[in-house]
């Protein structure tokens, strides 16, 4: 059976009744708000979310030619992925060898054959290897591996590449992805190239976590994202977290719309061939713990993810990518595409505004003297396993109160080897 027939077999929507698969006695309360509030507590996160899991930096069309290159910064590292004149994606930090300046600042751009430091003028190859010093004689002779740039673990999956700046507890990429490979694969996203720009980011007044809290459930569909509701509504269903990952699906729906964005989107989007049925006219969103999710809809794809700059500011960081038009070749197709992508960028964009508003003011009651707890549906259990998740890798979380100032990590590393 071919993956597409697989899929039009088996329609991957969920049905409502899987709620019944919750538990009936379960922790509604969520983490204490002290997880929200505790510099102790980002710098572990910091340590051992940012650094030893894994991150997706970008696409490998975000650097399409030779010497193209984009940076990656995350909890105090930098990375740069170039594109080499073989060919070939390699990823390194982005640290000159010389005194630690950024050997590149611009976030995207083309470097020719060399990355030059802006500071001395050091140069290395597109392959990391120490290509000049300026004023040689002023230095020892230096081997070009050794005093190389430092490499950067990473790995491209169907396109997207993910970095590692320290060896961390997930296993590879294609691993943990491994049972949303046939489904992804209908998508062709090795072959998609950006729209809509590169990189877009923005800062917003929040702990990250928040952002996971407001984004692991769907209960909230109804109430604040008429956008959402308009365009797929009850359709919508989050699958539990399994082994670090969770999917959700919607169908379009075409009754009862409001909206005019969305009931453009519905008439213009056209039928994408290389889709089976099921997914012609569907949101898939799958996500990576801990700040990753990638979406998948007929006209385009893209991710987004969040990172903590401190207790209460967030990074929130995304980019979108499509096949290339000329792969269609009809003109009218094309035109229809194009509108499409700008729609659901809209409805995108109208989503991500009002998540913000709802991430900022759960952000403000873990700072509030009445905040005691959350109170958790049943279809927030999403949100409960992400806590879990949490909570596995770090079980200090699971006190309702702070540590003393000074032990939150030495607690944390004696309660770890209690788990062993």
């Amino acid at each position: 059976m071919t993956r597409i027939e697989r899929f039009n077999a088996a329609p991957p929507a969920l049905d409502k009744s899987q709620i019944e698969a919750v538990p009936d006695e379960w922790d509604r309360s969520g983490l204490p708000a002290w997880a929200y509030t505790s510099e102790e507590q980002l710098e572990l996160e910091r340590a051992i979310l940012f650094r030893r899991h894994w991150q997706l930096a970008g696409h490998v069309s975000n650097a399409p030619e030779p010497g193209d290159y984009f940076c990656f910064d995350v909890a105090g590292e930098r990375a740069i992925i170039v594109r080499g004149k073989d060919n070939q994606i390699r990823a390194f930090h982005n640290v000159c060898r010389h005194r630690g300046s950024r050997v590149v600042v611009n976030e995207t751009g083309t470097c020719g054959s060399a990355l030059v430091c802006p500071f001395h003028g050091w140069s290395f190859n597109l392959d990391g290897t120490l290509r000049t010093v300026v004023q040689p004689r002023a230095v020892p002779k230096l081997d070009p591996v050794e005093h190389g740039l430092v490499p950067v673990e990473f790995e491209v999956w169907h396109g997207f590449v993910f970095v590692r700046f320290q060896p961390g507890p997930q296993p590879a990429v294609a691993d943990i992805l491994a049972r949303h490979e046939a489904e992804i694969a209908l998508y062709r996203s090795s072959e998609a190239e950006p729209i809509g720009g590169s990189f877009w980011s923005q800062q917003i007044g929040s702990n990250w976590k928040c952002v996971r809290d407001v984004d692991n459930e769907g209960y909230h569909v109804p109430m604040a994202h008429p956008g959402l509701q308009d365009l797929y509504g009850h359709t919508y269903f989050d699958e539990p977290w399994q082994d670090g990952t969770t999917r959700s699906f919607a169908s379009l729906r075409d009754e009862s719309i409001r909206l005019w964005s969305v009931r453009a989107y519905n008439n213009i989007l056209p039928e994408i061939d290389y889709l089976p049925e099921s997914h012609r006219r569907a949101w898939l969103y799958i996500g990576m713990f801990p700040n990753l999710v990638l979406y998948f809809y007929p006209d385009s794809m893209g991710f987004y993810q969040e990172y903590p700059l401190a207790t209460c500011q967030t990074v929130i960081r995304s980019s979108s990518y499509a096949i290339p038009l000329s792969d269609h070749g009809d003109a009218t197709f094309n035109r229809r595409i194009r509108a499409s992508q700008y729609l659901s960028q809209r409805i995108d964009s109208d989503t991500s505004a009002e998540d913000v508003q709802l991430t900022v003011w759960s952000n403000e009651a873990a700072h509030s003297s009445g905040f005691q707890g959350f109170i958790l549906s049943d279809l927030e259990y999403g949100v409960k396993q992400y806590h879990d998740q949490l909570r596995a890798v770090m079980p200090v979380l699971r006190q309702s109160e702070p540590p003393e100032s000074g032990r939150l990590e030495s607690i944390n590393n004696k309660l770890l080897g209690g788990q062993q």
